[in-house]
């Protein structure tokens, strides 16, 4: 962060010019990790509303974009789009590099956002909380014709685990410890931003493609693996 102090024409660093450094580190730190929820760490969110300006400027030599929602209360870097090689501008390496999602995981947030949308619509609470089994409700009919129930739950928790970890969901405590709790997750604000308005829009077309898929699976066609890796991509691309 060179850039953060600036010496005056005597060569002196003026004073109090450097109490925001140590603040502006750990803004950069946490989002280079990960997002910045409002929720989770308010402290935090109040830096970033403060020095955000200098956060885009020290995002930028990083070839990074910050992106901030104030209204949903998040905050996360991502990578600035590659140029076009053909006007020969040096494609640069990334320092937040892409993942690429399984089908399963692809299915999951889809089916997740359009619950979203659906939740949003009807203008009620602002957190969309869901059960395991809702959520195995949302995936079964898209697996295979015969995926008993076992295998169904196995699949659900190991591809919500997945999603977990990429901070689409959030695991929540049980209401009561004494009670029996098959788990309940928030669905987080900032899959919004990951599949957008357009992509929303193209919901039906793609899970078509979805059903043939799965079509194919039951089949055991080869042309089955193909297309869950282009369901993955397009995904990962949205």
């Amino acid at each position: 962060m060179n850039d953060a102090l600036h010496e005056d024409d005597s060569g002196q660093i003026p004073p109090g010019a450097g109490t925001a450094v140590p603040e502006l580190s750990e803004l950069m730190v946490h989002l280079l990790k990960g997002v910045l929820y409002r929720d989770d760490n308010e402290r935090m969110w109040a830096s970033l509303l403060r020095l955000q300006a200098r956060v885009r400027e020290q995002a930028a030599v990083l070839l990074l974009d910050l992106v901030q929602d104030e209204a949903e209360g998040y905050a996360f870097l991502k990578s600035r789009p590659d140029p076009d090689e053909s006007g020969g501008v040096p494609r640069m390496p990334r320092l937040i590099v892409r993942r690429s999602l399984t089908y399963p995981v692809s299915l999951m947030l889809a089916l997740l956002r359009k619950r979203m949308a659906e939740f949003d619509a009807g203008g009620g609470d602002t957190r969309l909380v869901l059960s395991r089994d809702e959520i195995a409700e949302l995936m079964r009919v898209f697996l295979p014709d015969g995926t008993n129930e076992a295998r169904l739950i196995d699949q659900v928790d190991a591809t919500i685990a997945k999603v977990v970890d990429l901070g689409f969901l959030r695991r929540l405590k049980p209401v009561s410890a004494g009670m029996q709790d098959r788990g309940h997750f928030e669905v987080r604000r900032i899959l919004r931003a990951f599949v957008d308005a357009q992509w929303l829009a193209e919901f039906d077309a793609r899970l078509e493609a979805y059903r043939t898929t799965l079509s194919a699976a039951s089949a055991g066609t080869s042309a089955a693996a193909a297309s869950r890796d282009e369901a993955g991509e397009e995904m990962r691309n949205a």
